[in-house]
């Protein structure tokens, strides 16, 4: 039955009591009366019972309350009934390019204006980026026309077909059309005519407006930031579109203005390539500039940012003079290192203090110090050892380690680790090669990170924030000889390790944190404010869209376009849509109308409305009320 709850049905026995409470009359006295007149009465009383009933049905107060009954009981049922409707036209999707290649010339400002004459009665607005961004979703034309006015382009690449894909979705039970604007000059991800096929066989109406015709440009396609000597330095690549050559005038600069500092030219061939280097590169910000006039300004820039560094000052903390990581530690560019076969009295002046005690325990005293010096914004590394087993662990110590020790355990044949978070920190380290014998069984905290794992779940790399600092647990022990527990101290990357781990914990990170490419997607670890080169939000999550600086966690990213096929203004993109169009045509379309559910009860309450208004009447008119 097409009802929501036919339970509910069982309240039509109310219309039992309302009968029995109209049919109710006094009881009649006890009289003796002669024969001949009690079979005359019992006559006269069933002509009274079939009048009584007569009556009840003529009564209009009665009929009314009987149908509410019937009314309330149907909508509390939840009546409705199923209809085929036609797929409605009605609802509009605009699919709008934002992509980098839109920045030529006036496409974008075309496809706007474009995009702002297909507004119907209902829309959906879906920005078509290395992520499509839903802008609105089923408003009317005036909410429509109010997001054309706000929108702009970004710098990433246009998914046209998730785009497409997204809107279907928006369709998919009441029909409707998808508008597609863009210059389809480029696209990542699966084939939009293949996409604009499927929605069609859904019975969706898609149609591709082209905006845009080729211009010529030059543009920067990449750049590279590499370490020598303790300095940094950068290379950059400039493509030539024309079909002449050109003399290329290149102006470098401090700071997000790229006020010139100084200048140089490059001749770059017509269809070809031509690179340059800057040197010595110092904190900070710095901007190449292309002195061109030509169709797309966007790639005329890069943006290369230096993270600024301190001096480290590390306190070594261990009874055994001859670690690898004391060793890796003592190499570290711009850094200071002081080994202590104890923690001292005052751990202020140090910026990281690293604890590889191997068989002497840290006491109460050493971890108090410690523990304090944490809160208040240190940083500290365990290193896994025999003395922080917990018979020799001070309970104090267990509290503040990312990890819980229990014991130490050995495997003949070694055990492989796996990195199960990516970072930074583990980038380049080939976790294949590392076996392990020996290990300090443990399990991880609640809130603590683990990057790295052994094959059997045990944490080897964790750490936790302690106040406004880092304790961070290195679980593969470097000790050497016959007592080695693990080979990682003796591959090439294990310097490289220590170098991205006291980085990471200073926090200024890889210098390819602090550069990326537009369509970069990052999640925070936290939400925080984020400023963009074009406004400022707060988030968890964070689309690099646009070429620029951006402002997050303390940090200044440089983000540029660096995309040779968005560079590519020349093309006309003519194939596409005329494939688009040829492809058009009759089609295998799954549904022209859809199964509609119409629900009664609305309706159900204005007609019980209106008896209560008519039940009113009656009993006025007689005086009742």
């Amino acid at each position: 039955m097409p009802f929501e709850n036919p339970l509910a049905l069982a309240a039509l026995l109310s219309v039992v009591p309302l009968i029995i409470i109209y049919m109710l009359r006094p009881k009649p006295a006890v009289l003796s009366i002669p024969s001949l007149m009690f079979v005359l009465k019992l006559e006269r009383e069933r002509k009274r019972v079939y009048a009584s009933l007569t009556k009840i049905i003529r009564d209009p107060l009665f009929l009314i309350q009987l149908l509410m009954l019937i009314l309330l009981s149907i909508a509390a049922a939840g009546y409705y009934y199923n209809s085929e409707e036609p797929l409605s036209g009605e609802h509009t999707v605009i699919i709008l390019d934002t992509s980098a290649s839109m920045q030529t010339d006036s496409r974008f400002e075309d496809a706007v204006k474009i995009a702002d004459g297909y507004v119907s009665k209902k829309n959906s607005i879906i920005l078509a980026s290395d992520t499509p961004l839903l802008a609105l979703e089923r408003e009317d034309a005036s909410a429509a026309h109010d997001i054309f006015k706000k929108v702009k382009s970004g710098a990433g690449t246009a998914d046209l077909s998730a785009a497409i894909t997204t809107g279907m979705r928006y369709l998919s039970t009441e029909g409707g059309r998808i508008i597609v604007v863009s210059d389809f000059t480029n696209y990542k991800g699966d084939d939009p005519v293949a996409s604009k096929n499927l929605a069609e066989s859904y019975g969706i109406e898609v149609n591709f407006i082209k905006v845009g015709k080729p211009a010529d440009n030059i543009g920067i396609i990449n750049g590279w930031i590499e370490a020598t000597d303790g300095e940094y330095g950068y290379t950059g690549v400039i493509k030539n579109y024309m079909d002449h050559n050109e003399s290329v005038k290149i102006e470098t600069g401090r700071g997000t203005s790229g006020n010139a500092s100084k200048s140089f030219s490059l001749e770059i061939p017509a269809g070809g390539t031509n690179q340059f280097t800057l040197g010595n590169l110092g904190p900070g910000i710095t901007t190449v500039r292309l002195d061109v006039e030509d169709g797309l300004p966007v790639d005329n820039k890069a943006y290369i940012s230096i993270p600024e560094t301190s001096s480290q000052r590390i306190l070594y903390v261990t009874d055994n003079g001859k670690l690898p990581s004391k060793t890796a530690l003592s190499l570290l560019p711009n850094s200071n290192l002081t080994v202590s076969k104890s923690v001292p009295a005052e751990l202020d002046n140090y910026t990281l203090v690293v604890l590889a005690q191997k068989e002497t325990p840290i006491g109460n005293s050493s971890v108090e110090r410690i523990e304090s010096y944490v809160r208040n914004g240190g940083n500290a590394v365990f290193i896994a050892s025999g003395a922080l087993v917990p018979e020799k662990t001070e309970v104090d110590l267990l509290k503040i380690l990312p990890v819980k020790p229990l014991r130490l355990e050995e495997d003949e044949n070694g055990i492989g680790v796996e990195e199960v978070l990516k970072s930074s920190i583990t980038k380049d380290i080939r976790s294949e090669e590392i076996s392990v014998r020996k290990y300090l069984n443990a399990t991880e905290r609640t809130d603590s990170t683990t990057l790295v794992k052994l094959k059997n779940g045990v944490p080897v790399l964790s750490y936790w924030q302690t106040g406004k600092g880092t304790v961070f647990y290195m679980g593969l022990s470097d000790e050497l000889g016959e007592n080695s527990w693990n080979n990682f101290h003796n591959l090439p990357e294990y310097p490289v390790f220590w170098i991205k781990l006291v980085q990471w914990l200073g926090g200024t990170g890889d210098i390819s944190e602090y550069n990326l490419n537009t369509g970069t997607l990052n999640s925070l670890s936290k939400t925080e404010e984020i400023r963009t080169p074009s406004k400022t939000f707060t988030s968890n999550r964070i689309l690099f869209d646009e070429a620029g600086i951006y402002e997050l966690s303390g940090k200044k990213i440089a983000v540029n376009l660096y995309n040779d096929r968005e560079s590519n203004t020349t093309v006309d993109a003519s194939e596409l849509t005329e494939r688009a169009v040829a492809e058009d045509g009759p089609k295998l379309v799954k549904e022209d109308s859809y199964t509609a559910k119409n629900d009664i009860t609305h309706y159900l309450i204005g007609i019980m409305f209106l008896l209560i208004l008519l039940e009113i009447l009656i009993v006025r008119q007689r005086g009742e009320l």
